[in-house]
């Protein structure tokens, strides 16, 4: 669980940069970062609201207990 104020800032970031902002939450390599920086390739407005979408509602640990589970 990521605090408030880094939460606050990843937000502001995606509003400014929505990649950079997802780059921050999840790395430079993963599949998030890179379907935010094809969206606001294509349309500004698509890649804030991707990217607000994968701070505010998607889990970054949710691979975690997968994977843990088949080992």
């Amino acid at each position: 669980m990521s605090s408030g104020c880094l939460l606050l800032c990843e937000i502001i970031l995606s509003i400014f940069l929505p990649p950079l902002g997802v780059c921050l939450r999840y790395g430079c390599c993963t599949v998030e970062f890179f379907i935010c920086l094809v969206l606001t390739i294509l349309g500004y407005l698509p890649g804030i609201i991707y990217a607000l979408y994968a701070i505010l509602c998607v889990n970054p640990d949710r691979d975690v207990d997968r994977y843990e589970a088949l080992a």
